[in-house]
């Protein structure tokens, strides 16, 4: 058998200089490249010990972790035990979603084998004992694992940062009473003009059993400054409580959105219970949240006032 030193090294420091840099950047650690390379290099050269017999007591679990501690204090520094202790929880958890991944993948494209009782047994009639994966297959499943990491952890980061801004929302009008989640805004600026009322924005199909069917397809086709002109007086029960509020709409002019006056708009958030009176519900005919995780758009002044 012949063993290519060379490219085990390479392929080591190429695998563990990756892997330090996702730790970096899941942990937001300021990176140098000379100490993440030296760092790299030191786990890349561990692998060549285990061509020499004399050193097989280098592979036992003490020996490992002790060169995990001393490659991450290599690459980042020590720091509060704190920060360190979490860096190795971040450094394993990555090493084990990464190989976790390629040793999936490749199972997943074998097709000559099979798995019989927990032995795996090939086709002739062998038991495999040992998995070889090829170079590009490494290489291709490493790539596609670290952007998958990455991928699912940027959305986990987004959606907890979102989350600080979400806020369960009531809304009461005479004895109807609606809930839903709701985003606050700080960049939604919209008031009625005329009375100075912030305006919140929610998905008309949260009350599409209220509303007219004819009403759902103005709303949705922009067109309610034509639905309020051909309303019929007595149509709809909340018929004097509608407002027509102006607003300029992304690359296009003043556009119009129906509003409802409700009794009083209901905001918990960050542990308060604030209620608003002065306030007007806008619908909005599309999808606030592609993943539906709020309905509405709230006005940043409703978690200030209080009346």
């Amino acid at each position: 058998m012949v063993v290519y030193l060379d490219l085990i090294f390479l392929i080591n420091l190429f695998v563990d200089g990756v892997i330090l840099y996702m730790t970096a950047w899941t942990r937001k650690l300021p990176v140098k490249l000379w100490r993440l390379g030296l760092s790299a290099a030191l786990g890349a050269s561990y692998v060549l010990l285990m061509w020499i017999p004399s050193l097989s007591f280098m592979f036992t679990i003490a020996a490992k972790c002790l060169l995990s501690v001393v490659m991450l204090v290599l690459a980042f520094g020590f720091g509060s035990m704190q920060a360190f202790l979490r860096n190795i929880g971040t450094f394993y958890l990555i090493n084990f979603a990464v190989a976790g991944g390629i040793f999936a993948l490749y199972y997943f494209t074998q097709t000559s084998s099979e798995v019989m009782n927990g032995i795996l047994v090939t086709r002739t009639g062998g038991i495999g004992y040992t998995m070889q994966i090829g170079f590009w297959f490494t290489a291709i499943g490493l790539t596609f694992m670290i952007w998958f990491y990455r991928t699912v952890f940027t959305s986990m980061r987004r959606r907890q940062a979102m989350t600080q801004y979400l806020a369960q929302v009531r809304i009461q009008i005479g004895e109807f009473e609606s809930q839903c989640t709701g985003l606050l805004d700080t960049g939604n600026q919209l008031y009625d003009p005329l009375t100075r009322t912030p305006v919140m924005v929610l998905e008309a199909d949260q009350w599409r059993e209220l509303l007219p069917p004819e009403w759902m397809k103005r709303i949705r086709q922009s067109e309610v400054d034509q639905l309020i002109a051909s309303i019929d007086e007595g149509e709809w029960e909340w018929q004097d409580r509608l407002r027509l509020v102006p607003y300029r709409g992304v690359n296009r002019g003043t556009q119009f959105m129906l509003a409802v006056k409700p009794d009083k708009v209901v905001v918990s958030y960050s542990d308060n219970e604030i209620v608003n009176s002065k306030v007007l519900v806008g619908l909005d005919g599309g999808k606030l949240s592609a993943d539906g995780s709020y309905q509405a758009i709230l006005h940043p002044t409703l978690v200030q006032m209080d009346v």
